[in-house]
C-alpha cells in the first residue's frame, strides 16, 4: 500500500492497511440503510469501502485534496456516499440523529470526541480507532479527567480490542484501540444536574461523598455515603444526578459543553 503524503503524517495519519479490521470496525457499529453516517478523515477509502455497502448515507469527510480527488474518483457512481472536503474540527455536524465510524488521527481524537459528545450531540453510536493508552484512560472504571466523566456518565465507552502498529501504513509508534460509544438512556433534563455533581465530586476527590451530597440520596442511588469521591464511576454519579435533578435550579452548563 502507498505511503501517506508527508502532510498527512505530520498531522498524525496512519491509514488502516487490514481490510479485515475495517471490516470489524463498520460491523460493530452496527448500521441500518436508514442511518446517517458520519466518516472523520476518510483518507484513502478503507472504511468508506464497507460503509458504502450498508445502504447508510455516508458523509465521508477528508480534508486532504489528493485523497478528496481519489475519494471522489472511488465512489463517485455510489449515491449514498457523499465525499465532503473539509476539517473535521470545522464542519457542521448532523443535526438529526447519526453514527460515526472514523479510524481518528491520535492528535485530534481529544478534539474530534470533545466535538460529538457535547451536550446537544446529535450522536448515538460510534465506532472508532484511537491510541491504544487514550483509549485505556477514557474508559477507565473512574476516569481521571472531570471532562471524560462526563462523556463516560451520558455514553457506554467499550474498549473494544487492541490493534498492533502494523496494520496501519505508515505504521505508528504505539498500538491503537478500537473504541465503541453508545448513547445511554441518561436524560438531558437532568444534564445540568450531572455536570454540578461531577465538577463537585472531582473538586474534592478524597472527601467522603456524604460530605459533598445529602447522605439519604446516595443511598437510594448505591453510592456508600463514606466512598471517598475520587473512588465513585461516572455511571454512579450519573444515578445521583438524576435522582437530584427534578425540582431543582441548576446553573447552566459551560459553553464549551454545548457548542
Amino acid at each position: 500500500m502507498p505511503s501517506a503524503p508527508r502532510a498527512g503524517r505530520s498531522a498524525g495519519a496512519h491509514f488502516l492497511a487490514t481490510p479485515a479490521i475495517a471490516a470489524q470496525l463498520v460491523q460493530s457499529c452496527a448500521i441500518g440503510g436508514d442511518d446517517l453516517v458520519l466518516e472523520i478523515g476518510a483518507g484513502q477509502g478503507a472504511l468508506t469501502r464497507h460503509l458504502a455497502v450498508t445502504g447508510a448515507r455516508v458523509l465521508a469527510v477528508e480534508r486532504d485534496d489528493h485523497f478528496v480527488r481519489r475519494l471522489t474518483t472511488r465512489f463517485g457512481d455510489q449515491p449514498n456516499v457523499r465525499v465532503v472536503h473539509a476539517d473535521a474540527r470545522d464542519i457542521p455536524l448532523p443535526r438529526r440523529r447519526f453514527l460515526l465510524v472514523a479510524n481518528l488521527p491520535y492528535a485530534l481524537s481529544t478534539t474530534i470526541l470533545r466535538r460529538v459528545l457535547t451536550a446537544r450531540t446529535a450522536l448515538h453510536r460510534a465506532a472508532v480507532i484511537v491510541e491504544w493508552g487514550f483509549a485505556k484512560r477514557i474508559c477507565a472504571t473512574v476516569p481521571r479527567q472531570l471532562e471524560q466523566a462526563w462523556w463516560a456518565a451520558r455514553f457506554d465507552l467499550d474498549l473494544v480490542t487492541r490493534i498492533g502498529a502494523h496494520h496501519f501504513s505508515p505504521p505508528p509508534r504505539v498500538d491503537s484501540a478500537h473504541l465503541t460509544i453508545r448513547r445511554n438512556s441518561f436524560p438531558r433534563s437532568a444534564e445540568r444536574a450531572l455536570w454540578t455533581v461531577l465538577s463537585t465530586a472531582y473538586r474534592h476527590p478524597a472527601a467522603p461523598a456524604v460530605q459533598l451530597f445529602d447522605r439519604r440520596a446516595l443511598r437510594r442511588t448505591g453510592i456508600r455515603p463514606d466512598e471517598p469521591a475520587g473512588t465513585v464511576p461516572p455511571h454512579a454519579w450519573a444515578r445521583l444526578a438524576r435522582d437530584l435533578s427534578p425540582g431543582r435550579t441548576w446553573p447552566a452548563l459551560p459553553k464549551r459543553l454545548r457548542n
